[in-house]
């Protein structure tokens, strides 16, 4: 349980953080670059070490480890688009919605118990997000909308659930005690890798200015955002059979508490609307729970 609810708490910090980073003005992909190195190190000193060397490209896991940081860079940079773009409801509501993806995986792959009950809790899960994402009318704004940019949220629906559809399977298929912590710096080296190449690429090209200060927020996004996987992967590996559940409650407590913490930090407004996503997401988390 308390590694279920570092995990929600984690995850949600990233999201309030780039509102922290849009506040102050600082360049959004350089902060996402310099998370990834910070991730790295953090994990190196809870491993005692750095533990990539030349056998870790022989691991199993070594080519899922590559993928997955590479769909983190990519994600973080597709959701923040979206969310610039077409808003921070749409962003978010693609993102948790794809909690569907792992738990129909979870089902076939694994052949969990499926009940009425949390089958309902999903169904709710599902109205719960979209409630509460659901932007009031004072903060929506009238912008020109280029019609390619709504293949965003798909983008983010599919690669959201297809990556903890991963994490879990890698987690039941190579992951143990010793090898968890060396498989996640993996991951987050490699989405540094490309990270770094792609703002070595925007900065010798002069399409964008380096940002001292992103090296600040990098740090302040990346120990959390080390611990919030670090912690999904401990519960997930503790609730072996129960994924179909561990998943969904997973997201819809993130929403629940990101936008609670958004509300009392950030003195953003909700409409009747948010607030029935928010009392839905409390009856989706029981359902699922005990179902």
């Amino acid at each position: 349980m308390l590694y279920l609810i570092g995990s929600i708490i984690l995850t949600s910090w990233l999201t309030l953080s780039f509102k922290v980073v849009e506040r102050l003005g600082v360049n959004t992909f350089q902060s996402i670059v310099f998370n990834y190195i910070s991730c790295v190190i953090t994990g190196s000193f809870v491993n005692g070490a750095f533990p990539i060397n030349t056998a870790t490209a022989q691991e199993p896991w070594f080519g899922w480890a590559f993928l997955m940081g590479f769909i983190f860079v990519s994600l973080f940079n597709v959701i923040a688009f979206t969310t610039q773009k077409l808003g921070v409801a749409i962003a978010s509501v693609a993102n948790k919605l794809s909690l569907v993806i792992p738990f129909v995986f979870s089902i076939y792959l694994y052949s969990e118990t499926v009940t009425i009950l949390k089958v309902l809790g999903i169904f709710i899960a599902l109205l719960a997000v979209m409630f509460t994402c659901w932007p009031s009318a004072s903060n929506k704004k009238e912008k020109t909308i280029n019609p390619t940019w709504y293949f965003l949220p798909v983008i983010i629906f599919i690669a959201s659930g297809l990556l903890d559809t991963m994490i879990k399977y890698v987690e039941i298929s190579f992951i143990d005690q010793q090898n968890h912590n060396a498989y996640l710096i993996t991951a987050f080296a490699s989405a540094a890798f490309f990270g770094v190449l792609g703002m070595l690429f925007l900065l010798f090209t002069n399409r964008m200015r380096f940002d001292a200060k992103a090296i600040l927020t990098g740090l302040m996004i990346g120990v959390p955002n080390y611990f919030s996987i670090w912690c999904l992967m401990h519960v997930l590996k503790a609730n072996a059979g129960n994924s179909s559940a561990i998943i969904p409650i997973n997201n819809t407590g993130i929403v629940l508490f990101s936008t609670v913490a958004a509300l009392i930090l950030f003195n953003e407004k909700l409409a009747k609307i948010n607030w029935l996503g928010i009392a839905l997401s409390v009856l989706a988390i029981a359902l699922i729970a005990y179902g």
